[in-house]
């Protein structure tokens, strides 16, 4: 019996053993909404709070995380929700440090807020009230002065990538449009431009969820006038999945983590090919 019971013992370490490292073999990913602060508070990565000059005085908060790396690293600009800059995305952007990028999140709300503040003071009805009322042409001044701050960074490289999420991937998907120096632009789930292709240098790759035609139904007048271009523009639609899949992981019973598992790995096999690794 003890014989029996130590073979039982022994085979059970060796298969949770197995199990442990088939775990650690997936794909990291980013955490859901609810497991966002936990991530970053356990996170081995510097992430600190800057001030950048977005031009005539506009001083514009941001949260940078810097990838463990012995040589200078890509940027990659994350470009928040609707919501406002928020644990969730500053997550996302360790994640992506996690992967060897320079992840920079300027706070878009920056001064929108009451007395001057930014997301930080804003609940999310007010921060996506305040969205509404940002000229995009500031959204872009922002955007390009956080990527000239970026990329003067000692640790940083002069190649740069932009990601954004619902009201940042449209926004990124913009910044495409108007910033040249643009190396390479993930759309999560957000609208396509109504014109400009013809402006867009930079590759871009859009992930959608299936269930999400407000956004989807934007998506071929991309496909075409890019295509006419030769331009370079892949979508993916992941079945079933709904608006918002990346942070609200649980939802559509399972469709949204199956997006998950497949949308992250695209997104940073497709920064590092296009900025280097």
């Amino acid at each position: 019996m003890i014989s029996s019971f130590r073979q039982l013992m022994t085979l059970t370490t060796v298969a949770i053993a197995m199990g442990a490292c088939s775990s650690a073999a997936a794909p990291s990913l980013p955490p859901d909404e609810e497991g966002a602060l936990a991530r970053l508070n356990s996170s081995p990565r510097h992430g600190e709070w800057v001030t950048y000059d977005a031009g005539e005085g506009d001083m514009v908060r941001a949260w940078i995380t810097y990838p463990e790396r012995s040589d200078q690293a890509p940027v990659v600009i994350v470009i928040h929700e609707i919501f406002g800059l928020t644990d969730w995305i500053r997550s996302v952007a360790d994640q992506l440090a996690a992967e060897g990028f320079i992840a920079v999140t300027p706070d878009l709300l920056s001064g929108a807020g009451p007395n001057g503040g930014g997301s930080e003071s804003m609940d999310r009805q007010a921060s996506v009230a305040a969205i509404r009322t940002l000229d995009p042409l500031d959204v872009n001044r922002r955007l390009q002065a956080m990527a000239v701050y970026a990329t003067a960074l000692p640790s940083a490289g002069d190649q740069v990538g932009a990601v954004g999420y619902c009201w940042g991937g449209s926004t990124s998907f913009l910044f495409a449009v108007d910033y040249a120096d643009l190396d390479a632009a993930v759309v999560y789930y957000g609208t396509s431009p109504e014109e400009g292709f013809e402006q867009i240098q930079a590759p871009v790759l859009g992930l959608y969820g299936g269930d999400d035609d407000r956004v989807n139904s934007t998506i071929s007048r991309a496909e075409q006038a890019m295509s006419s271009g030769g331009q370079n523009f892949k979508a993916h639609i992941f079945e079933g999945a709904g608006h918002g899949f990346l942070r609200a992981q649980s939802g559509q019973e399972g469709a949204n983590q199956r997006a998950t598992e497949q949308a992250w790995p695209l997104t940073v096999d497709f920064f590092k090919a296009q900025l280097g690794s």
